[in-house]
């Protein structure tokens, strides 16, 4: 009698425990959900969510969230239910029906019905027809990955020119740093010696379907002063020169253009443009100075000249 009951405490345990993980691992599901994915029924043809729908993204299982299908192996068969021609590799399990006919398809994490595969009615290149009910499935927009582009400009003390291009529309970063000159690795202190060559620049990452590189140098012209040279307000020295450094023949021939522009404006140009080579992060004490200080820039101010 207490072997007995042994058992009997020890399959309670084990039965709880098995809810307990599924409470705590899988969403609550509906009574439409739990009579499909739960009790393998099937959901009605052509009026469901995703037969006739082919946006960029992933179907992940609804029961668990594993992703099961990439959008790419979506195709159309006319069925009346989402079919695809792949699964993503080890996520879905195939078990033959009972009826020796047919074969189902469950998630591979969580044993969720998803409907069944057929093999060989030449529908795609793959001979491979998954046929899903919606009602099983949650779609993943993809993310879209920004295509981004970088600019190195110098003019004067990098902390102004970081402060100002960074609050541009279309901007995404702007980072202190060194170019244009001969050492590696330079130091702010070996930089400000005037030997290194090197010029207080900044690196700016943008998104080329917000702002162009000919809008982005343009306000770059605006917010400090090209005529001066060596120099940028009190600051003096090689390292405070003017400069574009291009990647591109296109962009070397946008900031000579530009500066033409201004020439015939009046304003006698002294910035340099030279072909880019390298830059140098600046010290982590330069980077946002006037955000993190809450000071003001000292000698970048905004003057329109186009």
């Amino acid at each position: 009698m207490q072997y007995l009951s042994i058992i009997i405490l020890f399959l309670i345990s084990c039965s709880n425990n098995n809810n307990m993980q599924t409470d705590k691992e899988y969403r609550k599901l509906t009574a439409e959900e739990e009579f499909v994915i739960l009790k393998k029924g099937t959901e009605r043809p052509f009026l469901n969510k995703y037969d006739d729908f082919f946006e960029d993204g992933n179907y992940k299982c609804k029961q668990c969230g594993a992703v099961l299908f990439a959008s790419d192996t979506k195709f159309h068969s006319g069925c009346g239910w989402p079919s695809f021609d792949q699964a993503i590799p080890g996520t879905v399990k195939k078990i033959p029906d009972k009826d020796g006919v047919r074969t189902e398809i469950v998630c591979a994490n969580c044993g969720g019905h998803l409907g069944h595969v057929f093999i060989g009615e030449g529908y795609t290149k793959e001979n491979t027809r998954y046929c899903v009910n919606s009602i099983s499935l949650e779609f993943e927009v993809k993310e879209t990955e920004i295509q981004t582009a970088q600019a190195y400009f110098a003019g004067g003390c990098f902390w102004g020119v970081e402060h100002l291009l960074q609050k541009q529309k279309g901007v995404i970063s702007v980072v202190s740093g060194y170019s244009g000159g001969k050492k590696d690795n330079p130091t702010y202190k070996e930089v400000c010696t005037g030997t290194t060559g090197h010029a207080e620049t900044v690196e700016i990452v943008y998104n080329p379907s917000l702002i162009s590189y000919r809008d982005i140098l343009k306000l770059f012209f605006e917010i400090h002063d090209p005529t001066q040279t060596d120099q940028q307000g009190p600051d003096v020295g090689n390292q405070y020169r003017s400069a574009v450094f291009y990647k591109t023949e296109e962009e070397k021939q946008t900031a000579i253009e530009l500066i033409n522009i201004l020439k015939q404006k009046g304003y006698d140009v002294v910035t340099e443009v030279d072909k880019f080579e390298k830059f140098w992060y600046a010290e982590d004490y330069h980077q946002d100075y006037y955000q993190t200080t809450g000071k003001t820039p000292y000698c970048h101010f905004y003057t329109k000249r186009f």
